[in-house]
């Protein structure tokens, strides 16, 4: 095993490791000096800057395991010749991006070559292609390749669970390794070329599905998408992965995230949700997820087809004599159409069977009906594609033996086992009156967008392709394939459900033609106007989006191995530096310190909810300095908080969000305001229950103030589902009562108007602003969405000189993430270490007097 695959199996329990061996660096375009020498060294060394470099323009790096490149070995055996695929979806999307935008491919080959001529081979693809090929070892490569992607990704990914050694076999650690390898090696590749200040990153499909942690890990602010050409499974399915987490947060390593469809990106989205916590907001027409502080744009967009490419093929097409040749052999028949990879997703054979029933439930069209069956070579290997051949050639056998009539050279069936040029698979598509689409799974599938085109011919031309009077077309699609939401007037079925699949296609055959002339024109509307550039140029523009404010805030990574990320937060927004509050502690005469309870100084997911002696000695020391006025403000009933603070005689407690108020222990509890009417609780009650019975896991909490609905137990998904119809419900009838109806993690509130933790903070100022206590030092801590109102009301009491003319104020939430707080502690852990310095800020402190009241 060579030294650098076993670095990499290191990386697999957390470790980033160095790989060693002689760098080769390629030529440079656009680039900004100075960067190529950081990145010599591949050790977890972030490399951004604070401002873009003003010397390079944009540059798109597209990196797939492969790239758009035939190679071929000459004649003599001494070297390769090389050509486009012209074929291949990498190389049309160009159309889509800006006419000055230098694009780059990262990728593989799909033959061997020897290491001898690897540089030789670089510098000819590099020169004259653009390409940058990365060449994998044999043995990385059969494990990257054919073990984990073909064995574990690719059948999981089409909805397969691996029950048996022969259905994929159990997961193999071992694959896993090969794949983090393969991983690093584009990875270096793509190091050898970026400019991270200018360069954008667009990486294709699952086989480089953990690439974005190392190129994040690396460059802070690389501007870097992800598109995802397969489906992506339902999270019953998905969650069954060993490795599960792992990729879904190198994922969130993108900036933007593409899927076909938008069951595909649910998917995703609620596997982020039930294995990650992470919710996903709608965002003005996008979805996002919101990920320590970066935005990861959803996009929603099916890729389409490259129109020009496919006219001027046909062009082609129509001066070969094929086209002749067809339309003599199927005269007089009615010909429908299968194109497909030979793979055990496409439905071949649910499409033999379906045409069987067809011939049987409508014999008229015995002797007439003809399904031509095109079999790509399978791209894998394996015992799989042996059974589904024979299977195919078998039910081909006997449909034929059943329906044929070989004294009028008649076959139901025409089966072709080989590759088809796609000049001859045109030819087909133009005299197909109808294409089937059977595949149990699919990603996208492009055959009838390029079939739409065909039979609406070249305009202009004179071909024999083009027909005379309205254009038509007819398509049978399987609902389990990217394409199908996209084409309206497809007739879509249930490949499972032959029956059903083989009247579809009778349908499909026998509709009017002015039936299929308005479908026809539907789709080919669409297929035109969506084609590849579309699909590229629009991704393009999210990127863009998604990256724009990069340079606008403070970045740095954090985490090991696949739990990496970067934290992108507001310039301002800073880690509160123990010296500094210290300092400013040490400086002031009168001191306000608001405190959270829950997620602030006692963990969230604690059991025993009671206060350490701990955070119990802290208090009492912070209490018993005269300059301090220490309140807990939480929304946690009185009588807890009356029980667990008994010990803290001078420690003033809001209760219930400030609903009740008690500045000492040896003091009566204030509300709020006088005059509130609880009725609406009549109301809010039945429904809440209401929906408590039909959500498994979750509570009502009534406290003397407000109602809470709590499902923190409850199924993530459907507990959110029903809690945002639950605050609809609310709304709706609560319209006329004066309360708030909010929703927080985990919960779903109603509580009186005018109560918050907001007009708390700002009463606690005016009462010891009334006593000639203007604080001059405040911290104010706290770690979700209700202690943002806190955070708030600073800048109005600046204005309303409740508070000294310069205050040292510190607003810190708990946990790196967008806030309206100017500081952040990572945990309860530092929140409580913090408190323990400031109380032990003076060695000694002055004598409270008997019966001192710290109420102002």
């Amino acid at each position: 095993m060579s030294k650098s695959y076993v670095n990499l199996l290191d990386l697999a329990s957390g470790n980033f490791p160095t790989m060693e061996g002689k760098r080769r660096r390629f030529p440079r375009v656009n680039t900004a000096p100075g960067n190529l020498s950081d990145l010599d060294d591949d050790q977890a060394r972030s490399v951004s800057s604070d401002q873009p470099s003003s010397i390079a323009s944009d540059r798109m790096i597209i990196v797939a395991n492969q790239l758009p490149v035939k190679a071929k070995r000459r004649e003599d055996n001494k070297g390769w010749s090389f050509s486009w695929n012209e074929d291949a979806l990498l190389l049309h999307l160009k159309d889509g991006l800006p006419e000055d935008m230098e694009v780059l491919y990262v990728g593989s080959l799909k033959v061997s070559v020897d290491p001898k001529e690897q540089d030789d081979v670089s510098q000819v693809l590099l020169d004259k292609f653009r390409c940058v090929p990365t060449f994998l070892p044999p043995d990385i490569l059969s494990k990257f390749y054919d073990g984990f992607c073909k064995r574990h990704l690719w059948p999981l990914f089409h909805y397969m669970l691996p029950f048996s050694a022969d259905q994929g076999g159990r997961f193999d650690r071992s694959l896993w390794e090969a794949y983090i390898s393969a991983n690093k090696l584009f990875f270096q590749k793509v190091v050898e070329l970026i400019n991270p200040d200018e360069d954008y990153v667009w990486i294709h499909d699952y086989h480089l599905m953990v690439l974005p942690t190392f190129l994040r890990r690396r460059f802070n602010r690389v501007r870097m998408g992800f598109f995802l050409h397969s489906p992506f499974p339902s999270s019953e399915i998905y969650s069954t992965l060993t490795v599960r987490e792992e990729i879904l947060k190198a994922l969130l390593n993108s900036d933007v995230i593409g899927f076909h469809t938008f069951d595909y990106a649910r998917h995703f989205l609620t596997c982020c949700s039930r294995m990650l916590g992470l919710a996903y907001q709608s965002k003005r027409g996008y979805l996002g997820l919101e990920f320590y502080g970066r935005t990861i744009r959803i996009k929603i967009m099916p890729v389409g087809i490259h129109m020009d490419w496919i006219e001027s093929v046909m062009k082609v097409a129509d001066e070969e004599s094929k086209m002749r040749e067809l339309k003599q052999k199927f005269q007089g028949k009615t010909m429908l159409l299968g194109v497909d990879d030979t793979d055990i997703f496409k439905g071949i054979n649910l499409k033999l069977l379906a045409m069987e029933q067809m011939l049987k439930q409508h014999p008229s069209w015995q002797g007439k009906a003809v399904l031509v069956q095109i079999l790509n070579p399978a791209r894998g290997k394996g015992i799989d594609f042996e059974e589904i051949l024979a299977e195919i050639q078998e039910s081909c056998r006997r449909i034929n033996e059943q329906f044929g009539r070989p004294g009028y050279g008649y076959e139901p069936i025409i089966l072709i086992d080989r590759a088809v040029s796609i000049n001859e698979r045109i030819c087909y598509y133009n005299i197909a009156e109808c294409v089937v689409v059977t595949a149990v799974r699919d990603g996208m599938n492009l055959t009838p967008y390029e079939y739409v085109v065909c039979r609406q011919g070249i305009t202009g031309s004179k071909s024999c392709s083009n027909f005379d009077g309205p254009k038509k077309s007819m398509l049978v699609v399987s609902e389990f394939i990217g394409c199908s939401p996209s084409l309206s007037g497809a007739i879509r079925i249930n490949p499972w459900n032959v029956e059903t699949t083989g009247e579809a296609m009778n349908v499909a055959i026998s509709m009017l033609d002015s039936e299929k002339e308005l479908r026809h024109e539907k789709h080919y509307r669409y297929v035109s106007t969506h084609d590849v550039a579309y699909w590229s140029r629009s991704f393009l523009q999210d990127m863009q989006r998604a990256c724009a404010d990069h340079f606008k805030r403070r970045c740095w990574g954090i985490g090991f191995g696949f739990g990496f990320r970067v934290v992108a937060l507001d310039p301002n927004f800073r880690k509160l530096s123990l010296d500094a509050i210290i300092s400013a502690y040490r400086g002031a005469q009168t001191r306000a310190i608001l405190l959270d309870y829950d997620g602030t100084v006692m963990p969230q997911n604690s059991t025993d909810k009671a206060p350490s002696q701990k955070v119990i000695s802290i208090m009492n020391t912070l209490c018993m300095d005269p300059k301090n006025t220490v309140f807990i403000v939480t929304g946690r009933g009185r009588e807890s908080l009356s029980k667990w603070f008994s010990p803290c005689q001078r420690l003033g407690i809001a209760a219930e969000h400030g609903y009740f108020l008690r500045w000492s222990q040896n003091q009566e509890w204030e509300i709020c305001r006088q005059g509130f009417e609880f009725g609406w609780m009549k109301i809010v009650e039945p429904v809440m229950q209401l929906y408590t019975e039909s959500t498994d896991g979750s509570s009502i909490e009534t406290k003397e103030s407000a109602l809470v609905w709590q499902y923190r137990d409850a199924d993530p998904g459907f507990g959110s589902s029903q809690a945002k119809e639950m605050l609809d419900h609310l709304e709706s009838v609560l319209a006329n009562e004066p309360v708030a109806v909010k929703r927080g993690q985990f919960i779903v509130e109603v509580k009186p108007q005018e109560v918050s933790k907001g007009h708390v903070a700002e009463k606690i100022f005016s009462s010891m602003a009334e006593n000639g206590k203007h604080a001059d030092f405040v911290l104010c801590i706290g770690d979700d969405r209700s202690d943002e109102d806190m955070f708030e009301t600073f800048d109005n009491a600046m204005l309303r000189s409740i508070l000294s003319p310069n205050p040292s104020v510190f607003a810190c939430t708990v946990g790196q993430k967008p806030s309206k707080a100017t500081y952040y502690l990572d945990d309860t852990t530092e929140v409580i270490n913090m408190l323990e310095c400031l109380s032990e800020a003076f060695d000694s402190l002055p004598p409270v007097e008997e019966g001192y009241e710290s109420s102002p």
